[in-house]
């Protein structure tokens, strides 16, 4: 399996670079990552009530936002962290908080970030793009709200063009995340855990999800493929603009082409259709993953302004009610698992190449579809989906038909219906007005917005019950999901043969991983698969519900992995589910094994269970299970036959084995030969420590994470089941932990420390690489009594993906000014101006000049500011970049300094140390018959900065 699982990497690395080539090589457009360098703040921050005139007025005026989401907030000390981050992961657990978030204290968090804008880019378009945050956010630049989003499962897509200052000013960006607002019942996690972007483009562009290309099938092999491309115009001259459109096949040669004329208006946008036909395409399946790439460029007089790529793939899906599921003509069952989007260590924060470990442990399971429960996954999953081949029933999180919420769901729409692998839209998770006319109501409204974006699919709700009442959610989908309601099956089906049926989630069942004997007290449960959920099923009675009836399409095991949240059947001191076919980590419990023989079918399979450690049983009945997908299997103790049994495919076999130290063999058979072998045997005490790397090396990008197995092992060197040795950690080199976990639900260990405990003798520590990294990752792990364990990763050095630079060393900059009316007498420098008068004197930012034929000898600015900490300790200065004139500059009603030439020049001042608001005043004397004025920018810098 080994040199398949390397295959896998290197296809799935492929295409991540593939995206990001495709996305930097299109003239015009630039897609920089945004994930590094921002600041952060645990906690809201709340602002004093605002009460007086002036601080009314201003509050109302545009680009004034106060507290931390202003320009002028000082974050000297909040946390630099890199994104992904989920904050709830790091912090500890509460047995007071919220059972289903996993105990886990969420509360409201702050990001702030500072970027730079080269003058040359200016009349190019902005999008900052958030692939999600949890969960209610809310976005401000420079000072300027410019994006509320209600779910912590959607992209935010801002447009920020307007709001932006050119050159050496810094532009701001402030975030406040709500992580206290749920949406599920299980752990989300909190803050911008997902990527974030900055796309450069032209002023005529394709938007973002703007490129429709989604195949259908016509008669005697040809396709097609009704693109629909899109475009704004957000430049200051309608555009006359050719749009091209290209398919190449999976060898990248060129197989379509066509170009349309469009032609769009100032701040306008147009779609443009542009049909194109295949013949005998290479068509995209489990086994073949042909993807072809459509690549939309924008023309003008021949130049490119923008260009667009994605991948699609061709193939059909039909879903028949007497027979189930066929792709491409060819029937399957769905064997599918349900899977939230945590993973031991980083929360919700997941790496995109720990995403790919995490499918890729799915498929040599045997799954074949999954169901991303219940929520839209992020994007870089379904391009590794369509890659490594699955299906997927991609979800809706928020069951409501209005506008708000109706954008979440178009959005999932128009981002996904390009990925081959998306097979199902599901509307919902289990709503109570399912069965009511409410339900059907509101589904009905919802399946049609789906449709007028992608008809090619069938739309889908998973329903708990309430579809045989006389309307219903049934009644306005296209396939009917059913979680659990096994009783019901048949049921439905004689009263609506004609209705494609799935099973939408099943099984529910409880297995703690490396458990054999129940343990209530102690909140273990055995893994024998004796134990479900009242309204569930073991894993075999709910797969064997699903392979007996044809006309069930497949079935969405609840659930893929372990979750945090939701512990269930016990609460406190559990923190995490024990649902999962593998634990939190991706290590197998034995439901892994059940469903591999029974889903995998091109091999032969055999597994044993449990270990064989049972110090002070010598003599008693072990119950031992052995899951094979052969004819007949036997059990060897000790070379010594306890016989054998024709394999019973749905309910395993079982046998009980008077326990004695040894090995305990089991050998499958297939027309009377031996075709498998499977042994456990009775290990020594742990000795040592071993790291098992999950792959050979890394890539420096920042990015790259590899989850490293952690064991305990015997002096023959045998893994030991029991181990629960407490191990310390030490990552050095070019990379860093980012978490680990051990797979049992009740631990309640720092994920983020330096030392785990092995659960039934397995930890997983997960380490990534540096930006720019190229030295191996020495790690080293620890434990009392056994020898140590260390491995060298090998960091290759790549090209380091685009991205924003931060701007260094945020500084104050001073800008809303109050502008007296200009004078031949020198003005009082300290004069009041009333708090309510807000037409006396102007308004303005630098620069401030006075045309030479304007009257008045004297101006008189006014402004207030608020040093940071770090300059406000005497250390800082005022800096102006250009006063033309002389000037005397005044700090709270005191003469500060000034300046006696007339001449354009900088000025500096120190900055007397104090804390609070300050009011500054300047007086400008212009030359007789000359401009004057404040020119350039006001800061507050270092005192070394601007010399």
């Amino acid at each position: 399996m080994k040199p398949l699982m390397l295959n896998w990497r290197r296809l799935c690395a492929a295409v991540l670079l593939l995206a990001c080539a495709c996305a930097q090589a299109a003239p015009g457009r630039e897609r920089l990552s945004l994930d590094r360098g921002w600041l952060f703040h645990l906690g809201d921050i709340v602002e004093p009530p605002i009460k007086g005139h002036g601080e009314s007025y201003g509050n109302a005026k545009a680009g004034n936002a106060g507290g931390a989401a202003g320009n002028e907030f000082d974050d000297s000390d909040w946390r630099h962290l890199d994104l992904p981050h989920d904050w709830a992961v790091e912090g500890p657990f509460d047995p007071n908080a919220n059972v289903s978030q996993g105990y886990r204290p969420r509360g409201i968090g702050w990001y702030r970030r500072y970027l730079q804008v080269d003058p040359k880019d200016r009349g190019r378009h902005f999008e900052l793009q958030f692939d999600a945050i949890a969960t209610h956010a809310t976005v401000w630049v420079n000072g300027n709200v410019v994006n509320r989003n209600w779910s912590g499962y959607n992209a935010s897509y801002i447009d920020i063009t307007p709001y932006l200052r050119y050159g050496g000013e810094t532009n701001t960006i402030a975030i406040r995340a709500d992580a206290e607002a749920m949406e599920g019942w299980w752990y989300e996690g909190a803050g911008m855990y997902r990527h974030a972007w900055l796309v450069k483009r032209n002023p005529v562009h394709v938007v973002t999800d703007g490129v429709h290309a989604t195949p259908r099938a016509g008669k005697n092999g040809q396709w097609t493929i009704p693109v629909e491309v899109t475009l704004d115009n957000s430049g200051k001259q309608a555009a006359a603009v050719t749009v091209e459109v290209t398919v190449f096949d999976p060898a990248g040669k060129q197989v379509a082409r066509r170009s349309v004329a469009a032609r769009l208006g100032v701040l306008a946008s147009s779609t443009v259709q542009v049909p194109l036909s295949i013949a005998n395409p290479a068509l995209w399946s489990l086994e073949k993953t042909n993807l072809y790439r459509i690549a939309t460029r924008v023309l003008q007089d021949g130049e490119a302004l923008d260009e667009v790529s994605l991948h699609t793939g061709f193939r059909t899906i039909r879903f028949d009610a007497a027979q189930g599921f066929f792709l491409n003509g060819v029937h399957m069952k769905l064997q599918g698992v349900c899977i939230h989007q945590d993973h031991a260590g980083v929360g919700v924060a997941v790496p995109d190449s720990v995403w790919e470990y995490r499918l890729r442990r799915l498929k040599e399971l045997g799954v074949n579809a999954i169901r991303f429960s219940h929520n839209a996954p992020a994007p870089e999953v379904l391009d590794l989906i369509d890659r490594m081949g699955f299906l997927v029933m991609d979800e809706n999180r928020n069951f409501n038909p209005s506008p708000d919420y109706m954008k979440q769901l178009e959005w999932m729409v128009k981002r996904d219906r390009h990925h081959p692998g998306v097979i199902l839209w599901s509307v919902f998770n289990e709503e109570p007005v399912q069965a009511t006319e409410v339900g059907y109501e509101m589904v009905r409204r919802m399946s049609a917005a789906v449709k007028a974006l992608d008809d090619t699919r069938p739309v889908t709700a998973a329903m708990n019950g309430g579809f045989l009442t006389e309307l219903n959610v049934s009644h306005a989908v296209d396939v009917v999901g059913a979680n659990y309601q096994v009783p019901d099956y048949d049921r439905y089906h004689k009263a609506h043969p004609d209705k494609p049926f799935t099973s939408s989630e099943d099984t529910s069942a409880f297995m703690t991983r490396g458990e054999f004997k129940t343990v209530r007290e102690k909140n273990l449960i055995a893994s024998y698969d004796d134990d479900a959920a009242e309204w569930g099923n073991t894993h075999r009675d709910a797969w064997e519900a699903i392979a007996t009836r044809p006309y069930v399409a497949g079935g969405f095991v609840w659930t893929g992995f372990d979750y945090r949240g939701e512990p269930t059947p016990n609460e406190w001191p559990s923190v995490s589910s024990v649902f999962g076919i593998m634990d939190l980590n991706g290590f197998p419990k034995n439901a892994y094994y059940i469903h591999q023989v029974q889903w995998i079918k091109d091999r032969p399979l055999i597994h044993i269970a449990p270990h064989w450690n049972w110090s002070g049983s010598e003599g008693k009945d072990i119950r031992v299970m052995v899951m094979a997908n052969v004819e007949r299997v036997e059990l060897l103790l000790n070379g010594r036959s306890l016989g054998e049994q024709k394999v019973d495919p749905y309910r395993m076999n079982f046998f009980n084995v008077a326990y004695a130290p040894g090995k305990l063999e089991a050998i499958g058979y297939r027309g009377g030969k031996e075709v498998a072998r499977t042994s456990v045997e009775t290990t020594g005490a742990a000795v040592a420590l071993e790291l098992v790397p999950d792959r050979a090396q890394l890539a420096g990008d920042g990015r790259d994470a590899m989850p490293i197995t952690v064991r305990a092992l015997d002096a023959q060197g045998r893994a030991v089941p029991l181990a629960d040795a407490q191990v310390t950690f030490a990552v050095k080199g070019g990379g860093r932990s980012i978490g680990h976990g051990n797979g049992d639900p009740n631990s309640h260990e720092d994920e983020k420390g330096a030392t785990r405990r092995l659960f039934n003798g397995l930890a997983q520590l997960i380490v990534q690489t540096d930006y720019a990294g190229k030295d191996a990752i020495d790690v080293v792990a620890t434990a009392p009594g056994l020898a140590p364990a260390h491995i060298s990763i090998p960091v290759k050095a790549v090209p380091e993906q685009p991205y924003v630079a931060a701007a260094e060393a945020p500084l104050t900059f001073v800008r809303s000014w109050r502008i007296a009316p200009d004078g031949d007498q020198r003005p009082d420098p300290n004069q009041q101006l009333a708090g309510f008068d807000m037409n006396t004197w102007g308004w303005g930012s630098p620069p401030m000049i006075a045309g030479a034929e304007k009257p008045g000898r004297y101006h008189l600015y006014r402004a207030s500011f608020t040093a940071r900490k770090n300059l406000a300790d005497g250390s800082g200065q005022i800096h102006f970049a250009g006063i033309r004139g002389k000037a005397e500059v005044w700090l709270n009603g005191k003469l500060l300094g000034q300046k006696d030439s007339y001449a354009l020049a900088a000025l500096d001042l120190p900055l007397p140390a104090g804390p609070g608001k300050r009011d500054i005043n300047v007086i400008v004397e212009a030359e007789p018959g000359q401009a004057s004025g404040i020119e350039g920018a006001v800061s507050i810098t270092p005192r070394l900065l601007a010399k």
